[in-house]
Formats: C-alpha cells, structure tokens, sequence
C-alpha cells in the first residue's frame, strides 16, 4: 500500500517562511504527479503547486503562490518539497500532499496544518 507522509506544518508570522516535504512509500510502478493541495475552513480544496513526470515534466502553482512557493523534488528518495516564503494570512489552510501514480492511482497524505498570523 503506499502511504505519504507529510512533516509537520507550524504557525509562522505573516511574511515568513515554512517549508513543507512528503515521502511517498510503497509499491509505486511509476510517478506521475505530486505536490500539494490545500483546505482552507469553509473553503474547497484547491491546487497549490503540482510536479508532474510527462514529458519533460512539468510543475503547476495556483496563481495565488506563483512567485512565494517553490515545488521541488527529490526522485532518489520519492520525497517532494514545498518552500512557501512571504507568507499570507490567506495562506492558512490544511496543507495535503498528493501523489498520482501508476496513471490512475491517487494518493493523499494526512494533512498538516500551516497556520499565518497576522
């Protein structure tokens, strides 16, 4: 069964930095996506920054982070980061890690809670 495990979030001030990783464990054929996802109370759970495998690979950010967050990866260890910089009260949320694997399986991780004071 695969299983990702996210570290912990954390509450910061507005304007600081946290940074978020998830290990993905398990029979896992091929990668096909990975990133992050987020909840905010009373809200959907909306696209955050997304890495995918096809192709040349590509990587997604919802225009709300473009230029605060950056995805990245590490394939030796099938771990996946996100740096989030300039943080936002908006920003607090339930953060999940995602996994899309093996074309049509789909993974989420626990969520860990990114707190942003103001």
């Amino acid at each position: 069964q695969v299983q990702l495990v996210e570290s912990a979030g954390g509450l910061v001030q507005a304007g600081g930095s946290l940074r978020l990783s998830c290990a993905a464990s398990g029979r896992i054929v091929s990668f096909n996506a990975m990133g992050w996802y987020r909840q905010a109370p009373g809200k959907q759970r909306e696209m955050v920054a997304v890495r995918t495998t096809a192709g040349i690979g590509n990587t997604n950010y919802a225009d709300s982070v473009k230029g605060r967050f950056t995805i990245s990866g590490d394939n030796a260890r099938n771990t996946v980061y996100l740096q989030m910089n300039s943080l936002k009260p908006d920003d607090t949320a339930v953060y999940y890690c995602y996994l899309r694997h093996d074309i049509i399986k789909t993974v989420w991780g626990q969520g860990t809670q990114v707190t942003v004071s103001s």
